[in-house]
């Protein structure tokens, strides 16, 4: 599917796919949600988790963009080439979590993001280099990474996982 390309559009996918996401998860057990190999040793809540984090990041990097400080990308210390290991820190410190939270904590950051997207004008959120802190590229294009194509990924994942478990 093509990627967003209107602020109206941008929304829309990221409600609908949300929802996709969300009808996904719904489909697995609940014995299963802790299970590992979802994707590789990660649970399906390990992948709700790790969404909500990148969630996170997306209005952290905003929130300082916006107030004009430094952003560090994707996380202080950490490059884009490292983020396998910025991901194993986001497992290390979620991985415990109950399922309730998580799911509390994703619900609640699709929403900050959502409010934030909408927030933008059509240009401000797709204008290639507009703000000093997306580089050379747009708050539309992280913003689309945060959320529908990490969810794409992530509904993907689950829909595999339930082709190996069986059905709840």
């Amino acid at each position: 599917m093509s990627r967003p390309a209107s602020r109206s559009e941008l929304l829309a996918r990221i409600d609908s796919d949300f929802e996709a996401l969300l009808l996904e998860v719904d489909r697995v057990d609940p014995d299963l949600r802790d299970s590992p190999r979802a994707c590789e040793t990660w649970s399906v809540k390990d992948l709700l988790a790790h969404l909500d984090a990148w969630h996170g990041l997306f209005l952290g990097w905003e929130r300082a963009g916006r107030a004009g400080e430094s952003v560090a990308m994707p996380a202080p210390g950490i490059s884009w080439a490292q983020t396998p290991v910025l991901n194993e820190q986001i497992w290390q410190r979620t991985r415990s979590d109950p399922w309730n939270e998580v799911l509390d904590r994703l619900h609640a950051s699709h929403s900050a993001v959502r409010d934030v997207v909408a927030s933008y004008s059509e240009d401000d959120l797709f204008s290639k280099r507009r703000f000093a802190w997306t580089g050379t590229t747009s708050v539309g294009s992280y913003a689309v990474s945060a959320t529908t194509s990490h969810y794409d990924w992530a509904r993907q994942l689950i829909r595999r996982f339930l082709k190996t478990r069986p059905a709840g």
